[in-house]
């Protein structure tokens, strides 16, 4: 069985669950958690991604992508005559509101599984409590360390950064072998980018370069000139940054607007095309490693990538992507255990149960190309990428080219 690995997370998931039982978090959850009836109607799956605050930017590339799989899926025939319907709860940018959606959605909302949340630092305090409840959990975007080890139901389609990240390194030195030094940032309130920077930090010292500081900042924050011109002044060839969307575009602008001239990569926080309203013109050329890309050859993502063209005048970025795959797995495990049992027959924490397993054990065709799960949750992912950013002359526009 998996453990979570961390006492802290699990102090901090009692922690939160004490303050449920008080009342503390939510007051809007359903106490009525019966599960002994079948599933009628729609099948209800349940997301909770960030659709306020700091981190909305990215929540809302996940947003499109379920609503896309949704209309995609149900004009396929749903699950096998049956269709889906996604029920959204804010799960904002911190624990406790992650805490609350997923408490809503298994309690009140009744779903048979949840896409969320969007933070691995969320992660660690509200799957704990699906996990518990025994309700699948599909990670569409939770990279950190650790995540699929939380529980039995927990699972991400979100390759791990200490997969991904690696390769932005070795195409930042194959586009200029010549640096030697290199300045990190990192976001210190935020797992994910604690997680990222190790990663980050260990792949330099590995190949052989010099970590010439390290520099930490908060996802609040928007002035960065301390510790950008405390790491330039070090002269760095390369500077590398794990953090989101909006702060990480803040600092690419002010350490281009300090004259830096060299190679930035940022970290998967900043893989949004949101990230462009924040450093506009000086976003270009900004490097990041990819986990989707919208050329790959498969006819879902060809679909995928149609619908999201047609709807969004803009190619789907790597959130919308694997938003999309997270209700897919869903989709597809439904149908599985649908064949075998009638879902509408038997009890909904029976169905949750019976679901996990289908979803474990079962090989997908997804936008991110062909994955699998291994039996603790961690995707099975073969394909990966990297993408430089390109600006319009405009400022407002861009694109992630990738790189051959």
């Amino acid at each position: 069985m998996k453990k979570i690995t961390a006492c802290t997370t699990a102090l901090l998931a009692a922690y939160a669950v004490l303050l449920s039982a008080c009342g503390g978090t939510n007051s809007n959850t359903n106490t009525n958690t019966s599960t002994s009836q079948g599933v009628s109607g729609s099948i209800p799956i349940g997301i909770a991604v960030a659709q306020t605050s700091n981190v909305a930017l990215l929540g809302q590339e996940q947003v499109s992508g379920v609503k896309i799989a949704e209309k995609y899926f149900n004009a396929q025939g749903g699950v096998n005559g049956t269709p889906i319907k996604l029920v959204f709860q804010d799960a904002g940018g911190d624990e406790n509101s992650a805490i609350n959606a997923f408490q809503t959605l298994i309690n009140k909302d009744k779903v048979v599984g949840i896409v969320g949340p969007t933070l691995s630092q969320q992660a660690f305090s509200a799957n704990p409590i699906a996990d518990r409840a025994k309700v699948p959990v599909v990670g569409p975007s939770n990279t950190a360390n650790g995540v699929p080890e939380i529980g039995d139901y927990v699972a991400r389609v979100s390759a791990p950064i200490s997969v991904v990240a690696p390769n932005a390194v070795k195409a930042a030195l194959k586009q200029n072998p010549s640096i030697k030094k290199v300045a990190v940032f990192y976001a210190q309130n935020d797992a994910y980018s604690k997680s990222e920077t190790e990663i980050f930090q260990k792949t330099v010292k590995d190949s052989g370069l010099d970590l010439v500081t390290v520099q930490k900042f908060q996802t609040t924050d928007t002035d960065f000139q301390a510790q950008a011109t405390n790491a330039l002044n070090l002269k760095p060839d390369l500077v590398i940054i794990s953090g989101l969307a909006a702060d990480g575009g803040n600092l690419v602008r002010q350490l281009r607007e300090l004259g830096y001239k060299g190679i930035i990569i940022g970290g998967n926080g900043l893989n949004t095309s949101n990230v462009f309203k924040v450093c506009k013109n000086f976003c270009d050329g900004v490097m990041i490693a990819q986990a989707y890309s919208p050329e790959q050859p498969g006819e879902i993502n060809k679909a995928f990538r149609q619908a999201y063209l047609q709807q969004y005048k803009t190619e789907p970025p790597q959130f919308s992507a694997q938003a999309f795959t997270a209700v897919q797995v869903y989709v597809d495990a439904l149908k599985s255990l649908d064949k075998k049992t009638k879902i509408s027959t038997i009890p909904l924490n029976q169905v949750r149960t019976e679901l996990n397993k289908e979803l474990l054990a079962g090989k997908y065709n997804t936008p991110l190309g062909e994955i699998a799960f291994t039996p603790k949750g961690e995707v099975i992912q073969k394909e990966f990428y990297i993408a430089q950013i390109k600006m319009q002359q405009n400022g407002n526009d861009g694109k992630f080219a990738y790189l051959k």
